[in-house]
């Protein structure tokens, strides 16, 4: 009996601590970047506020070096930055932030 129990128990521990992989489309997320982020991101640029670039020190200097941060950004918008959460699916987003923090890990 004790057995058994040691068996659910970890059989618990393993089943229940697995977060789900989601699949990310690092083409599509170049796709839907070139299709509607490039206009002001080319490059990983800022053509609208030059010193809030795609570039990996100023994404960590302005907390955005995250896929969420990168996500609410998208959907949401700032500033000058329009929100895409009613133009894009959340999988588009998802693909486009994961684009950008890859492309930005990498140097652009």
């Amino acid at each position: 009996m004790r057995w058994l129990f040691t068996v659910f128990v970890i059989y618990n521990i393993f089943t229940n601590n697995v977060q789900p992989t989601v699949a990310v489309d690092l083409d599509a997320g170049e796709q839907i970047f070139s299709a509607n982020c490039s206009a002001c991101h080319a490059g990983g640029n800022n053509a609208i506020m030059p010193d809030k670039t795609l570039k990996s020190d100023a994404l960590e200097e302005n907390k955005m070096n995250s896929i969420a941060a990168i996500t609410n950004q998208v959907k949401n918008g700032k500033n000058a930055m329009p929100a895409f959460g009613g133009r894009l699916a959340d999988e588009d987003i998802e693909n486009v932030a994961n684009y950008v923090l890859n492309k930005s890990e990498n140097g652009w």
